[in-house]
């Protein structure tokens, strides 16, 4: 069958939860999705989400340090990408996710997300910090080949 529109999904790869979001089929704003267990069961859950959300491309967060080099934490995304790119036979490109994390914490203060919520382990955090990574993303691709 074949699918009018395909999205672009942001990662953000996280020791313990993966954090995920989607773009609208126009491929102009994300949202944040999901998170799901750095685990066994959640790397089959991210398979299952990238079929049926129809996914054409991935963008997984690189950590880089201040000074713009890889981050103590690039070797296992590096890895993560990898494995993805032999598994999900997609595209997957790399992208900066430095202070995705602090700025999706400012974005729910700002939101009026109570504290207790920002601070909670649910993987809300780790889906906002996704959804700001790809919103960079897009917003630096607008009339590009992607969109």
């Amino acid at each position: 069958m074949q699918v009018a529109f395909q999205r672009i999904l942001g990662i953000d790869v996280g020791s313990r939860r993966i954090g995920l979001a989607l773009s609208d089929p126009l491929c102009i704003t994300a949202q944040p999705y999901a998170a799901v267990e750095n685990s066994a069961e959640g790397w089959k859950k991210l398979l299952e989400i990238l079929s049926r959300e129809h996914v054409r491309l991935i963008v997984v967060g690189m950590p880089f340090n201040l000074k713009g080099e890889r981050g103590p934490a690039a070797d296992t995304v590096a890895e993560f990408v990898e494995r993805l790119k032999a598994e999900a036979d997609l595209e997957v490109i790399t992208w900066d996710e430095r202070f995705t994390t602090s700025m999706a914490q400012r974005t729910m203060h700002e939101m009026g997300v109570k504290r207790r919520k920002r601070e909670a382990r649910d993987g809300t955090l780790d889906s906002m910090a996704a959804s700001i990574l790809l919103q960079s993303f897009l917003d630096s691709t607008k009339r590009s080949r992607v969109c």
